[in-house]
Order: C-alpha cells, then structure tokens, then sequence
C-alpha cells in the first residue's frame, strides 16, 4: 500500500502509466485485428464469446507474464548463435509467430480471392470450428503478450503501474472488439486490407526476430494512411450508391 500511494504522489509514474497504456493499446490492434478477423468466420452465436474468450485470453496471458517478471526479462538473453547472429528465446518467439501471422494471412487471402476446390494446397474444412478458432487466437495471444510485457518492462520498473496499463489496454480492446469485427464484417474489402496488416506485421515480427527491427512509427504510419485511404473509398461508394 505504501508502495501504491508513493507512486501515485510521483508525477514521473503518472506520465510513465500514460506512456505504457498508450503503447500497450498501440500493441493490442495487432492483436484485435487477428481476434476480430477469425472470430468473424464463427457462426454468429458465437462471434462474441469467441472474442471474449480471446481477449480473457490476451489479459490472462500478460497478468501471467507479469507475474514472472524475472523469467521474461530473462528471455531477451541470448541462447545460441548462427553465423554470429546470436537468438533469444524471444527472438525465436517472434519469428515463430511472425511465420504463423504471414502464412495464416496468405491462407485466408488465398480464401478470398480464389475459393479453395478439394486438393487445393490451402483447403481444409469449409467451417472454422469454435475450439480451432481459440486455438488460433491463444497462439498470437502468446506472441503478442510477450512482446507486450517485455514492452513494458523495458518502460518501467514498476509492476503496479505495468498491471494498471495492461489492465486498460485489454479494457479498451474488450470496448472495441466487436464494433471493429462489424465495421470488418460489413466493409468487405476492409477484411483484404486487414489481411494485409497482418501479414505486414507477420514479417515485421521475423525481422524483429533476426535483429533487424522495424520503427513501429513507419508501420503505424502505414497502416494509418492505407485506413484512410479505404475509408475515402467507403465514403465514395456510399455516395454513389446514394445517387442511384
């Protein structure tokens, strides 16, 4: 208690939880965008508890992660080398989750575009069932938790402050789930663009892994602009369906 009311009194902590909770809200549209994605290809009943059930997850996950401060840290040491390039247990975290991301998103382009005949090298069952679509939300829940949390331990030494900031990350992410799946659900081309984030965010994963990091800004800055571009696309087609 002494420890809670010390940092509440200290501006610094004030302006390092703003910090974290906008950086950690930052990192949940990653997330929120592959939640709402899959979640939408369930059958309307169980559209929104799939999506709670992976934002528990995504919560659960980081609380836990928090809770071994001292193990994740130690996950940023390296373990071996490659050709003098030395990998971490993150490193390989990243890169395996950065290679699920691309080829889930190549998958489900693939889907789009050219609906997969029997034999096709991407086809599998024709539903998404609900236990494989937690399955898949639970695999980038670990990737996008351990990148969250070693986030936030490199902001700030204080756990209170990181479980206040995570806590209302995942609160936003909980307000925002469903309205982005309907906005996904009724924009059809938006699903492309989203699968397009996806995979862009996949191969910033894996060359994140490799040690070669891509600014977050260039990749927030794209997918802003790439937004607004579809959104002026949306507004036209609106206004010419309004015409007719």
């Amino acid at each position: 208690m002494d420890t809670l009311l010390a940092l509440a009194a200290d501006p610094a902590a004030w302006v390092a939880l703003a910090t974290l909770f906008a950086m950690e809200v930052v990192l949940g549209i990653d997330n929120l965008i592959f939640i709402s994605i899959i979640t939408n290809k369930l059958p309307l009943a169980q559209q929104e508890r799939a999506r709670r059930i992976g934002i528990g997850l995504a919560l659960g996950m980081r609380l836990a992660l928090l809770g071994t401060v001292a193990i994740i840290v130690r996950l940023t040491a390296p373990v071996f080398e490659v050709f003098g390039h030395a990998f971490s247990w993150r490193d390989l975290i990243l890169i395996a989750g950065g290679l699920f991301l691309v080829w889930k998103a190549t998958k489900e382009i693939h889907h789009s575009v050219d609906p997969p005949e029997e034999g096709d090298m991407f086809s599998g069952r024709a539903t998404l069932t609900f236990g494989g679509a937690v399955a898949q939300i639970l695999v980038l829940d670990l990737v996008f938790s351990v990148d969250s949390i070693i986030t936030a331990v490199g902001m700030t030494p204080h756990v209170p402050i990181m479980v206040i900031a995570v806590l209302a990350a995942v609160a936003v992410m909980l307000l925002a789930a469903n309205p982005l799946a309907d906005f996904i659900k009724a924009n059809p081309t938006v699903v492309m663009l989203a699968l397009g984030f996806l995979m862009m965010i996949g191969m910033t994963l894996i060359a994140e892994g490799f040690g070669a990091p891509v600014p977050k800004g260039y990749i927030y800055a794209a997918m802003a602009f790439s937004c607004l571009v579809e959104l002026l696309n949306i507004l036209s087609r609106r206004a010419k369906k309004e015409k007719k």
